[in-house]
């Protein structure tokens, strides 16, 4: 039982605050001596115990060697650059202001309008604080202005700028890749219907609401002169980001290059964007290299630590615990699903998809192969219950990048309110997904 009590010290450790890489790399080393001590009973000498203790790390060198040398992973910090560019760019503001007028003479438009340009953000950048600051800076303030409830407006822009975790090209969905050894490509294009069907269920919801109470999401009057002259400039804040999705994501589906490479072409694509834009300076380049550089790091050193955790897990027999209580369920497959289903949803309430990613998918994977689960399906469930995390209170990233640029008469409770509705919108996709994967392509 050593490595469930570390699991659960784990995450007691990170819901109290601690960094998380540091806290699985302690976590490891501590449990890992006490796990030597164990192994050695009943007359562990000093000597042994260190022995066996450095032997069980003795790999760890050449794991950090091959997460360093990682090809796919390389994109991460390329796509981070891009969105990071993107986003100093003001692509966000452009889109917001002329999409807004266009819709704004529909019931709901200005949340409709949120949503298509969280999804362009999503396709274009994949950065989740960027897009919901962007958004709740520029968004909040004239929905709120025009009569919005605020529980629908705070809901659209948190749930909106999380689509960048599943609608490629998506850290999530890279992480995932190399975690399951598939394809990065062949993630993206297996996520592409399920994002569209999720961004379709908000518009559909936000329609609903505002048919229904036309007060909480009113319509807004535009000046005929004004809207055509905003289609004008709506075209010309769409079709570069477009071409740029397009390039990146046209790319890896035609198979011309791989998603590394596609990454790079991204983060040299939104440099040409900036400076079409007449943003681009040397400042923004060196500002968002170190952010990347920042971003970066703090991704690859939870994996280390994760790394360290994992070994140490499988060291003390863990993981034989967790696959026998797995395939030992009612239901066999449905019940491994459902359980591993509401397992990484409960945890996305407290711990990151990078954690979640690294430790808990690790010990499930070869549980779905004894079963006999489509890898590629299985890795776009998880993908999807992993943007959920980012909405789920109390400690979902979205909510508290929304309080921290929102006015003063929108309080946390507003956020959190907003953002169930859209919860319960990314469950139902989830489950239908689940019992229905043919609809989206899957056998």
């Amino acid at each position: 039982m050593t490595g469930i009590i570390m699991f659960l010290a784990a995450l007691a450790l990170l819901t109290l605050g601690y960094p998380v890489a540091f806290t699985f790399g302690a976590v490891a080393m501590f449990f890992g001596a006490i796990a030597a001590y164990i192994e050695l009973l009943p007359h562990p000498a000093l000597a042994a115990v260190a022995e066996e203790f450095f032997l069980m790390f003795s790999m760890m060198p050449f794991r950090i060697y091959s997460i360093m040398t990682n090809t796919i992973l390389m994109a991460v910090p390329l796509f981070i650059f891009m969105g990071i560019v993107l986003q100093k760019s003001q692509l966000a503001e452009r889109l917001l202001e002329s999409m807004g007028v266009l819709f704004g003479k529909v019931r709901g438009g200005l949340a409709i309008s949120t949503v298509l340009v969280g999804t362009l953000l999503a396709a274009s950048t994949g950065v989740v604080g960027a897009s919901v600051v962007a958004m709740g800076v520029i968004s909040l303030p004239v929905m709120l202005k025009y009569g919005y409830s605020k529980k629908i407006a705070t809901g659209t822009i948190c749930a909106s700028g999380t689509l960048g975790q599943i609608i490629p090209p998506s850290i999530v969905l890279i992480i995932l890749g190399d975690v399951f050894q598939l394809p990065v490509g062949d993630l993206f294009q297996a996520a592409l219907w399920p994002g569209l069907t999720l961004v379709a269920c908000y518009i559909f919801y936000i329609l609903v609401v505002a048919f229904l109470k036309p007060e909480v999401a009113p319509a807004i009057n535009v000046d005929p002169a004004d809207r055509k002259g905003s289609l004008k400039r709506a075209i010309f804040a769409i079709l570069p980001p477009m071409t740029l999705i397009v390039l990146v994501l046209g790319s890896i589906f035609a198979g011309v290059a791989t998603p590394t490479e596609s990454a790079s072409v991204g983060a040299l694509g939104s440099m040409i964007l900036a400076a079409m834009y007449r943003k681009l300076s040397w400042k923004i380049v060196m500002d968002s290299s170190l952010e990347t550089v920042k971003i970066t790091a703090m991704v690859f050193a939870i994996l280390i630590g994760a790394t360290a955790f994992s070994m140490v897990f499988v060291y003390t027999g863990a993981d034989s615990i967790v696959e026998q209580f797995m395939t030992n369920l009612p239901g066999e497959k449905w019940g491994f699903l459902v359980l591993s289903m509401v397992a990484i949803m409960l945890l996305g309430f407290f711990i990151d998809f990078i954690e979640i990613s690294y430790i808990v998918v690790p010990i499930l994977l070869p549980i779905a192969d004894t079963i006999g689960i489509n890898p590629m399906w299985f890795a776009i469930l998880i993908a999807m219950n992993l943007q959920s995390s980012f909405l789920t209170p109390p400690f979902g990233f979205s909510l508290f990048y929304l309080k921290g640029v929102s006015p003063p008469e929108v309080h946390t409770t507003d956020i959190y309110k907003g953002v169930l509705p859209f919860i319960c919108i990314q469950v139902l996709v989830l489950a239908s997904l689940v019992i229905f994967p043919g609809l989206y392509g899957f056998k």
